[in-house]
């Protein structure tokens, strides 16, 4: 069956994610008053930053992969937590690569076993890295296009030293 603009009802793969822009964090320190799970949270966010670097680098959280094998929820379906980092190409135009934690979160198949698991498990990083340049087409790119001439205007002008007052 066909949607009317001719596409498949349901999706194959759904994929949902909070992105957090790497550049965007300024502090990495847990407050004092900060719950044992915030305080995980942004270990984990200062291990991508000090792993990654800031530039080109963007943070999946709050993310999940279900993968649909039949056309039932009841029967053949997986969902995938997941949490990390997706690298893009200088321009911002393009997903590179993942470094992720995937793990099942919940299934519906009877008949799985751990090698599919493991198997959809590394799926979960070529989907996320599929779906992200679909998230980069679908935002403003034109926008996104200006903020990193305006930041390489500002580098320029500052010396090469942007946020360091220097």
């Amino acid at each position: 069956m066909e949607n009317q603009v001719g596409e498949p009802f349901g999706r194959w793969v759904e994929i949902t994610f909070d992105c957090l822009p790497l550049r965007s964090v300024s502090r990495v320190d847990v407050p004092l008053d900060a719950s044992p799970k915030l305080a995980a949270k942004m270990s984990r966010v200062k291990a991508a930053l000090d792993k990654h670097g800031a530039h080109n680098s963007y943070y999946l959280h709050n993310a999940f992969c279900t993968y649909h094998l039949t056309n039932d929820p009841l029967q053949g379906m997986l969902q995938y937590r997941f949490e990390g980092v997706v690298l893009t190409n200088e321009e911002d135009i393009k997903a590179l690569s993942c470094d992720l934690d995937v793990e099942l979160e919940r299934e519906t198949c009877s008949w799985l076993n751990q090698t599919a698991v493991e198997w959809l498990k590394e799926s979960v990083v070529r989907s996320v890295i599929v779906e992200f340049d679909r998230y980069i087409e679908a935002g403003d790119l034109t926008r996104t296009l200006a903020r990193i001439e305006e930041t390489q205007r500002e580098s320029e002008q500052a010396g090469g030293f942007v946020g360091m007052y220097l």
